[in-house]
Parts: C-alpha cells; structure tokens; sequence
C-alpha cells in the first residue's frame, strides 16, 4: 500500500540514525577524482571570466502524489557524481576569493538533509556527504543560494544550458530547483527576454559538453563494457526462451529481468520489442501485441549501469527459422553493416560510414524490386547509421570526424510496412541490427559481439534451451481473460 505523502506532516519526526545501518552498495561507482577531472577538463575549456551553471533535472509527477523514478542531469552527475534533485553547481574559470581571504573555483548547493523526508523518499548525501563521499569541499545547502554573496553579472561569459520548466515542488521550500533558477537569474543579473545576448551563449555550454563527453575515459569505458555485456547477455538468454505464443511484454520483462539480476539500475530508453509489422515503428513501446507468433521480432533494448547506457538491437524469427523473403532482407541489413564496421576507425567520417552502407542497402533494395530507383531508399531505411552512446543514449558529441576512444552504434535497418508499394510478399518485415563500437586508432573493437548477429548463429541460438523454459506461473482467476 502506498501513503500518502501528506501524512509526512503529521508524523513523528526520526534522526538521522535511522539510516545509520551499514550500506552494502556496488563498488564500482565513478570515483570522486574521475569528477574533479571533468570539472577541470571544462575549466581548461572555458573562455576567460567566465563561469559555467549546471542544474539538475526537475522532479516529474507521475499520477497524484506518485513521481515518476528520478533520474540525474546526466551533466551534473559527470561533473559531479550527484544523483540528486534541487541542486546547482558552479564552476569558475580562474579561483574566486571569498570574504575571509580564501579561494574556490567552485561552488555545489545540494539537497538539505531532512530526515521526515529522508523515511519517505530515501536518504539524502546532504552537505557532509558531498563533502565526504564525493570530495566536494565548496558545497551548501540549496536553501543558501539566494543570499550567498556573489555577484554573477561580472563575469564575461556564463555558460548554461536550456532552463527546465515547471512548477514549483513544495515539499522542497525555498531550495526547490524553479527557486534556485529564479535566485540564479537575480544574481546573473539577466531575465528571459536577455537570455539570448551574446553573453548568454546556451550553445557554447552544449558545445563544451559534448567535446568532453564524445571521448571516453577510460572509467567510462568500464561501465559502458559492463552496460553492453549486460544487455547481450539479455539478448542471448531472450533468444534462447523466445517462442511463438509470448507476448512482446513477456519478452520486454525477460530483458529487464537479466538487466536487473546483472544489477543494471535502468533501462537506458524505453524497451522496444516490435513483432512483424510493429517492428516498422522505429520507437515502438507499447509492447502490447499478445502473441509474436511465426514473426521476427525486432529487440531494441539497452541496460543503464551507474549512468552509462547500452544499446543493442537484435531481430529474430519467434519460431526460431527465418523464412526466405526475411533471411534476404536481414543478410542485406547484415552486409550494410559489416561495410560500416570496416571504415571504423579515428579520423573517419561519419558521412562516409553512412554513406557506404545506405547505397548497399540502395543497391540491395533495388535488385529485390523492392524500389525502383536508388532514391527511394530512405522509404524503407528512413533513420541515420549510428549515433554516441555514453550517459545518455544518444550521447552528447559534435558529430565530426571518429576518435580514438568514442563509442558509437552502427544500426542499418530495412523496414517495409504494411500496404507498402512493393510486392506484399515483404509487407511486415523490418530488420534492424545494432551494435556498439569502440572507436580505436586503426581499427575498432565489437563490444557487443557476444550476442549473435549472424543468421545461421540466431537460429541455432533460437534452438537451445532457456532457463526459463520451465519457469510457469498460476493462471489469473481474476476477472476476464485478456492474453
């Protein structure tokens, strides 16, 4: 049963040691010096007198008095390791000096502790826990802002980027994250209808972020390994039970039980598992039909583990043969991507990868009298070869030449709708196979080979047994019968 969280106001108020018990959490968290490094990483970036605001994300409701799950600013939690609400942070150029003579370049208002809200929602870092856990020595409660003496209209630049909207949360007082926005405004000296000055330049904080954030570290690399072999080995274990009389949903929730068994937090995007003509949907979620039958079902899934998201698509025929107008459409849709894969490497374009395994697919298309002329391909491949992936899924990044150290997808698909002008004999196929890749100085590594791609692979796969193949549970005796 879920309280009301009014009741918070008429309850008895618990200390802090109620959450004193021993924490046995993951170990593999960023370490706080990974985030000193970006910050200074950002700092060695910024133009002279200039200071750079990063907030967090605003809290989202869900239904009534229900949220929905938060999650971070990916921004701040790279800078910062935060996974907090009502938060800003600062980052100066050159050290400021404060009133008693000493120096900082940088300034972090957090969450208040509170403990009535803490038995509700769950523990807060606080001040001291900024300080202590992620080594943050400048750090203040959010309710401090608004009279802390600085004066942000002197500097040349101030770097930030889109203002959240939203109202304010109550529950969080004059600290709420719409609060510290308003505060933020007053000091900065600028109101909405300044924001565009060239002082106020929103685009140099993306452009920042994204020269830092398109080249991985080598602590990013861990998680981002960990978040791909935890989704592959959902796609394996999926292949394995997959059979005609499941639902989407039921394949959905087998991913995401291996994602979490793994200890993956999230999904990095809503789960897309599109059986037949659902699989045209480039960003099908509702997951909804009750039986894949003797379809291929596209799988577009991805694990998020401590921040850093996977992404990797796998399409596979539910009764566990491809028929031959679907081999013919995946072995092109395979072909176009081992094209892309060759060019892999630091200092290729982005161009030319797409452009190689669009005009194969082209080429492909046409010789099935699928289309009849190269142009047309876009109606059957209407997406882009690949994009970043990182903190967020389509990962922050310039998008100009390869670097050593990026990780991107490659995911050519094909996919042909019902009532298409083709021969219907191919209405309801769509393929698409996506995977991650890290970009190296010759060539590329496959981080998410491990979940077959081939066809023959697949169906052998498709073949073997699954450790929930005897996993049944009791029939509903509630209501009618809806699958």
């Amino acid at each position: 049963m879920r309280i009301g969280y009014f009741v918070i106001c008429c309850c008895i108020l618990f200390t802090s040691a109620a959450f004193s018990q021993t924490e046995d959490l993951p170990q593999d968290y960023l370490p706080a010096g990974f985030h000193a490094a970006r910050r200074d990483s950002l700092r060695s970036m910024m133009p002279p007198n200039s200071v750079t605001m990063v907030l967090a994300y605003p809290v989202r409701n869900f239904s009534n008095d229900v949220d929905y799950e938060y999650h971070p600013n990916p921004d701040l939690y790279y800078f910062t390791g935060y996974k907090e609400p009502h938060s800003l942070l600062l980052i100066f150029k050159e050290p400021q000096t404060a009133a008693d003579g000493s120096t900082y370049k940088e300034l972090f208002f957090v969450q208040q502790r509170n403990a009535a809200a803490e038995q509700w929602t769950g523990k807060r870092l606080g001040v001291e826990g900024v300080k202590e856990k992620l080594k943050i020595a400048q750090a203040f409660n959010g309710g401090d802002f608004k009279n802390f003496p600085i004066d942000l209209s002197r500097f040349s630049q101030i770097i930030f980027d889109r203002f959240p909207e939203g109202p304010p949360d109550p529950s969080a007082g004059s600290a709420d994250l719409f609060n510290l926005i308003q505060q933020f405004k007053q000091k900065a000296g600028i109101n909405d209808s300044t924001i565009k000055d060239k002082s106020y330049n929103l685009s140099l904080y993306r452009t920042l972020t994204a020269r830092l954030r398109e080249v991985k570290t080598e602590e990013e690399l861990d998680l981002l390994r960990k978040a791909v072999e935890i989704s592959c080995n959902g796609q394996v274990e999926v292949m394995k039970a997959i059979r005609p009389d499941m639902s989407e949903r039921e394949i959905q929730g087998l991913h995401e039980f291996v994602h979490k068994k793994y200890g993956a937090e999230h999904w990095g995007y809503p789960s897309i598992v599109g059986a037949g003509n659902n699989g045209c949907v480039l960003h099908y979620i509702e997951n909804d039909k009750l039986h894949v039958a003797n379809r291929m079902v596209l799988m577009d899934v991805g694990a998020e583990y401590h921040g850093y998201t996977a992404d990797v698509t796998r399409t596979v025929p539910a009764n566990g043969k491809f028929t031959a107008e679907q081999k013919l459409i995946y072995e092109l849709v395979y072909e176009a991507q081992e094209a892309a894969f060759r060019l892999c490497k630091e200092g290729a374009k982005w161009a030319d990868l797409d452009r190689v395994s669009r005009g194969l697919i082209a080429d492909g298309l046409l010789k099935l009298g699928i289309i009849s002329k190269k142009e047309d391909v876009r109606k059957y491949y209407p997406h882009g070869l690949g994009h970043h992936i990182g903190l967020d899924v389509h990962d922050r990044s310039m998008y100009g030449d390869l670097k050593k150290n990026m990780v991107i997808t490659i995911e050519p698909g094909i996919y042909i709708p019902e009532n298409s002008p083709c021969d219907k004999k191919w209405w309801g196929i769509a393929v698409r196979i996506e995977d991650d890749v890290l970009i190296r100085e010759k060539d590329y590594e496959l981080l998410s080979g491990n979940a077959p791609r081939k066809a023959a692979d697949i169906e052998k796969l498709v073949a073997e047994k699954s450790i929930f193949d005897n996993y049944h549970l009791p029939p509903l005796k509630s209501g009618k019968k809806g699958f």
